[in-house]
């Protein structure tokens, strides 16, 4: 599914460079749970904004789903992420004016999805993840936990071929941290191709495989149960 080759990102200021990533080679498999790993500032949260077309490399290439989209104009890779790529953040990213089955219809919304359609998937995404009694209430009547549980339903409702999750049980305990694992598991075994950032070893022992970062390269790409590609 995703496929990078000699990827590489940089930043500019008026009078320095930094190098966030530095010739990356990686190889992600359709419905593959890859953990990626290392210190503050290795480069794992710009190699997610990449992987998640928010932000493009200077150089290298990027294969999503056989197509080369490194090239490809802002408004092509907005229309190609709103319609493939499902996202789950640390800090939950919900609009508190907006009830819970209505932050999990935003992106069905930004798909055109007609509103009895909405109302199905929003149902079917909150049952997934146990908070179809919640539906009516406000992210601030909400526990950290269930929060994140209304940002994992967001990400799969419009039933995306990837989720991208930037330390999704940074700002959980223990309890939740291990139940959101739970969820993002069930996925997997639906078929969801699943990239995490995450600085716990033991959810990161949950994936398929743990890729280690290091000051902006790939040091380790370890499989539990895969091959991984760290050279391609």
């Amino acid at each position: 599914m995703i496929r990078l080759i000699n990827l590489c990102q940089t930043y500019r200021t008026t009078h320095m460079e930094t190098t966030a990533l530095d010739n990356i080679n990686l190889h992600v498999c359709k419905g593959e749970f890859v953990a990626v790993m290392g210190p503050s500032g290795c480069g794992k949260s710009t190699l997610l904004n990449i992987i998640g077309m928010i932000d493009s490399a200077v150089s290298g290439e990027y294969w999503f789903n056989g197509e080369e989209i490194g090239k490809r104009s802002e408004n092509d890779l907005v229309d190609l992420r709103k319609r493939n790529i499902g996202f789950i953040f640390q800090n939950f990213n919900l609009i508190d004016d907006l009830s819970v089955e209505e932050n999990v219809a935003l992106p069905l919304l930004y798909l055109g999805v007609s509103k009895s359609e909405r109302k199905a998937k929003v149902a079917e995404a909150l049952a997934v993840v146990g908070l179809e009694n919640r539906a009516k209430h406000k992210p601030q009547e909400l526990s950290g936990g269930q929060q994140q549980r209304v940002a994992v339903a967001r990400s799969v409702v419009g039933d995306p071929k990837l989720i991208v999750a930037d330390e999704p049980t940074g700002n959980l305990d223990t309890k939740n941290g291990e139940d959101v694992m739970q969820m993002l598991e069930t996925l997997r075994r639906r078929g969801a191709t699943i990239l995490m950032v995450t600085h716990s070893p033991e959810h990161g022992a949950c994936a398929d495989r743990i890729i280690s970062m290091l000051d902006g390269k790939i040091v380790n790409n370890s499989p539990i149960h895969l091959v991984a590609t760290a050279n391609i």
